[in-house]
C-alpha cells in the first residue's frame, strides 16, 4: 500500500465516515482515561450511546523508507526498555510484571546517545478550531519559515505525546501541558542524570508536583520530531568513533501507546 510513496509528503487525513468509540479494557487505558477524564467502562459506553464527539490529535511514525504506524504517544529509552522487558515475562501477572520490569530497568539504567531534531510550534497558544485550521494550512507550505532545532547528547528517556495521557500512575497526565486537539505534540527530554534523581522525577508523576521541574528535564511544544540514535562502533584511546546506525543493522525498542515496536535507527514523528 505504501510502495513508492514519498515519506516526506504532507499527510492530509480525512475524517472517518464513522466515529470510533473507545472503551477501556486494557492495563493503563491512557486514551480512554484522557478522553473521558476517568478510567470507567460504563462512562465510556454512555458517551458512545449519547453520541458525544471529541476530535483527537494522532501522530504518524515513519522510517526513512515507509510508514510504520499511527499512535497517540511514544517513549524511547527507559519507557521503551521497560516495556520490552515486561513483554518477555508475559507469564507474570500484569501488575507484578510491570513492577518487575521497572525495577530491573532502573537497576541497569543507561542512557541512549542520539540526535533529536524538532520543528518547534510557532504559536503554542492556539486554541480555537480556526487557528488550528490555519496552522494546518501553513504546514502545507514550505518549512523554511520555521527553523529545525537539533540537540544531541545522552538521554535516559524521550517522550512524544499528542494528548495529555492521563492514567492511574499519572493523574495529571504524562504530558499535562498539551491538549487533545490543538495540533501540537509535547516533546519531553530527560537527559542523563543519577539514578536517584531520575527516580525522583518518576515519582513526581504520581503527585501534584511538577515532574518537569528538574535541571535535566526539557520540554518543547513541537510540530514534528526526528529521532536518530547513535551506535558506538569502535573505541580508541584518543577518541570514540560513532556512526549513525542504519535500519538494516539495528532496531530500537519503542513504546507506542503501550505496544512494543521495533523501530529503525531513525524515526520521524509528526
Amino acid at each position: 500500500m505504501d510502495a513508492g510513496r514519498d515519506t516526506d509528503y504532507i499527510l492530509s487525513p480525512v475524517r472517518a465516515p464513522l466515529p470510533l468509540g473507545i472503551i477501556p479494557a486494557g492495563s493503563t487505558n491512557v486514551l480512554a482515561h484522557t478522553l473521558h477524564g476517568i478510567n470507567h467502562a460504563v462512562t465510556a459506553t454512555l458517551h458512545i450511546i449519547m453520541g458525544h464527539i471529541q476530535p483527537v490529535d494522532i501522530c504518524t511514525f515513519s522510517s526513512p523508507s515507509k510508514l510504520l504506524r499511527f499512535g497517540f504517544s511514544a517513549m524511547f529509552g527507559f519507557g521503551a526498555r521497560t516495556l520490552a522487558l515486561a513483554e518477555k515475562h508475559r507469564w507474570m501477572p500484569s501488575n507484578q510484571r510491570r513492577d518487575f520490569a521497572v525495577i530491573k530497568t532502573l537497576a541497569s539504567l543507561k542512557p541512549e546517545e542520539c540526535e533529536l531534531s524538532f520543528l518547534p510550534l510557532k504559536n503554542s497558544l492556539q486554541g480555537s478550531q480556526e487557528k488550528v485550521t490555519k496552522k494546518k494550512e501553513r504546514f502545507k507550505k514550505s518549512d523554511s519559515k520555521v527553523q529545525w532545532h537539533t540537540i544531541q547528547g545522552h538521554f535516559l528517556n524521550v517522550s512524544i505525546m499528542a494528548i495529555p495521557c492521563l492514567c492511574s500512575m499519572a493523574p495529571r497526565g504524562l504530558a499535562p501541558n498539551t491538549r487533545l486537539n490543538n495540533g501540537s505534540m509535547a516533546l519531553i527530554v530527560v537527559r542523563n542524570t543519577s539514578r536517584s534523581e531520575f527516580i525522583k522525577h518518576l515519582k513526581r508523576y504520581a503527585s501534584v508536583k511538577n515532574q518537569f521541574n528538574f535541571p535535566f528535564v526539557e520540554t518543547y511544544a513541537v510540530q514534528e520530531v526526528k529521532i536518530q540514535p547513535r551506535t558506538k562502533i569502535g573505541h580508541d584511546t584518543e577518541e570514540n568513533v560513532y556512526l549513525h546506525a542504519t535500519s538494516a543493522e539495528v532496531n530500537y525498542p519503542w513504546n507506542i501507546d503501550g505496544d512494543l515496536m521495533e523501530g529503525a535507527s531513525e524515526v520521524h514523528v509528526r
